[in-house]
């Protein structure tokens, strides 16, 4: 059985978008939670004031949303369905183009998770303890003009020197 190159570009676009499919269905990583919350178990910021000193302030390493926009995994996908397609004849063509696909999909979609900043420092852990004791642990962008040893009040997650 022949193909024809018009039936080869339909299976290679056909592998793409089902990549792709593939790759929009994963489900993200979990992030720390954008608020304070109490060393230990996770609680909703409490409403109303607190007050605390900083006891520490640290860069987050590596925490990567895990999103992509995908258009990694669909060149890889093409890109691999192409190279794969070049493999052997008959049957062994068809598996080895479907398994350049899905090899494709997988490596285009980990190399642009890795150039869209996985792996960078993603913010700041501010860590303060409460004068009423325990403590909170707030995840930000910046600490602005935060140090350690400051005096701070939090009211409804929003941190300000005291």
């Amino acid at each position: 059985m022949k193909i024809s190159n018009f039936q080869r570009a339909g299976i290679v676009t056909a592998s793409a978008v089902l990549a792709a499919s593939l790759a929009a269905c994963a489900a993200p990583r979990s992030d720390y939670p954008t608020g304070g919350y109490q060393q230990g178990a996770y609680s909703a910021p409490e409403r109303g004031t607190e007050y605390g000193r900083v006891t520490n302030i640290y860069q987050l390493q590596g925490q990567s949303s895990g999103r992509t926009s995908g258009a990694g995994a669909v060149i890889g996908a093409v890109v691999g369905g192409v190279l794969g397609h070049q493999i052997g004849g008959g049957s062994g063509r068809t598996l080895a183009t479907a398994a350049g696909v899905v090899g494709g999909a997988v490596a285009g979609n980990a190399i642009e998770e890795h150039n869209s900043g996985g792996g960078r420092a993603s913010g700041y852990r501010v860590v303060i303890r409460l004068d009423q004791g325990g403590q909170r642990d707030y995840d930000v962008s910046s600490p602005g003009d935060l140090r350690v040893g400051d005096r701070v009040r939090m009211v409804n997650g929003q941190i300000s020197r005291y």
